[in-house]
């Protein structure tokens, strides 16, 4: 995975729509690739089920990576700031260890009446990849997942020490 800027950078949601076209999806598909190689390299022949340690590092950029991957469309911003289409927002949760997915998009766009069904089909794609989601309601009433590893923020693991 390159540092921000020096390589492939996963659509987090908060910046410009990413350039469509079969240059990004190659380097989507070797990013999300290395992914899964780094998981087999690390953790052995249930390597791939779980998150290796970068990930946990690098937690909303691993998330952002894997729901590209999948398939689902991330949030955009124009150059003002504004959404400008309905999609997926990763961003560091409120705890360290931990991220924080939302459902977002342009005033009027739909996006808070889809959030449900969509933030439900994330987890779905991230449990598969090993992370543990959380389905929540915020003050406002959104709906939000927060997402860490197995055994809590900081990838402790699980079961008895």
């Amino acid at each position: 995975m390159a540092v921000a800027g020096q390589g492939f950078e996963p659509a987090s949601g908060d910046g410009p729509p990413a350039p469509p076209g079969e240059r990004r999806e190659a380097e989507l598909r070797t990013a999300y690739e290395g992914l899964l190689q780094i998981r087999r390299v690390v953790g052995g022949p249930a390597g791939a089920e779980v998150p290796a340690p970068w990930e946990v590092r690098q937690l909303p950029r691993a998330v952002a990576l894997v729901l590209e991957a999948a398939g689902i469309a991330p949030s955009a911003l124009d150059a003002q700031g504004r959404r400008t289409r309905n999609g997926y927002r990763v961003a560091a949760g409120a705890e360290s260890g931990r991220a924080e997915v939302t459902w977002l998009g342009p005033p009027g766009g739909g996006a808070a009446g889809e959030e449900q069904e969509r933030l439900t089909a994330c987890a779905a794609v991230l449990e598969r990849h090993g992370w543990v989601c959380l389905l929540y309601r915020g003050p406002r009433g959104r709906r939000f997942l927060e997402v860490e590893p197995p055994g809590g923020p900081g990838g402790r693991p699980v079961g008895p020490g």
